[in-house]
């Protein structure tokens, strides 16, 4: 009695222990754990401190929605939408499009052997490897706005007036743009150039019999059949630029006044200069909808992708 009972036992536990083994849990546990207390809670704690008048220099703080309030009714917040609208729109823009460019001639250079796309890849991926404050701290040094700027240099050698580059506030957006266009083509020009190699080859030579130009080809083959790739493309840079922070403190600080001030840095603005963690959490609470929504976005466009 007793031995068929122990092994009945062991059966059961060989069972188990066969669950285990096939199961991806015990794999996936520990990555939750650590999701949880990295990642997740701090999200809770965000958002449960965007409901308090919480600040860094007093411990006692009560539940209010005094400061989401507070920051719809500044007349800033408003303007820190729309740089961060503008800064977005015009990166996303010209990221893609350079990216694009960049991918097309380097595709274009490998077809016909030529020398140095692997030198034009690597400089440009160097741009996206540097880390953001080095960044920033490049262009402020090629910003400088008297003739020893790199860029105002080559301005006074034309025979012009010096630029304000970070003095004049729609120029230090439009410099702000730049540098982060330079920065961020890499990665459009990383997607799109494996886009463009995977393009069946017997398509590109069926549109040259039929007579189509090297435009026509672009826009009704090359395009057409791209457009899955670059839209994810599109997603995944806007909520990288959203995120934006590194690079315009060091480039600007949000300055002059709040012209460059976009959500990112207006957090770290708030919370750290102002001291007001009530109203830094529930601008965060606002860039975290932002890009909830557009990954809902990205996730949408992945799975009609996979469906195709």
């Amino acid at each position: 009695m007793n031995s068929e009972l122990h092994t009945k036992s062991a059966q059961a536990k060989q069972l188990v222990i066969k669950g285990w083994g096939s199961s991806p849990l015990p794999w996936l546990l520990p990555l939750g754990i650590i999701l949880l207390f990295v990642f997740l809670y701090p999200i809770f704690e965000i958002i449960k401190f965007s409901f308090t008048n919480a600040s860094l220099l007093e411990t006692d703080l009560s539940y209010t929605l005094g400061s989401y309030m507070s920051l719809f009714s500044l007349p800033g917040f408003y303007q820190m939408l729309t740089i961060t609208a503008i800064f977005v729109l015009f990166s996303v823009v010209f990221q893609l499009f350079f990216g694009f460019l960049i991918a097309a001639a380097i595709d274009q250079g490998q077809k016909l052997k030529l020398k140095g796309t692997v030198i034009v890849r690597t400089a440009v991926l160097t741009a996206w490897a540097i880390p953001g404050v080095v960044i920033g701290i490049i262009w402020r040094i090629m910003y400088n706005e008297t003739n020893a700027g790199i860029l105002n240099h080559f301005v006074s050698v034309l025979g012009l007036n010096t630029i304000s580059f970070l003095s004049d506030p729609n120029a230090a957006l439009f410099s702000v743009i730049l540098a982060n266009v330079w920065r961020g083509t890499a990665f459009s020009m990383i997607l799109i150039y494996a886009a463009i190699q995977t393009l069946p080859s017997d398509v590109m030579e069926a549109a040259k019999i039929d007579g189509a130009n090297a435009l026509q080809r672009l826009m009704k083959v090359i395009l057409p059949m791209l457009a899955p790739i670059i839209l994810i493309t599109l997603i995944i840079i806007s909520i990288d630029t959203f995120n934006t922070f590194d690079m315009v403190m060091a480039l600007t600080g949000g300055g002059p006044g709040q012209s460059t001030e976009v959500i990112a840095l207006s957090i770290y603005t708030v919370i750290f200069r102002e001291f007001n963690l009530g109203q830094g959490a529930a601008t965060a609470v606002v860039l975290l909808a932002i890009n909830i929504l557009m990954t809902l976005v990205y996730l949408k466009v992945i799975g009609r992708k996979g469906e195709q």
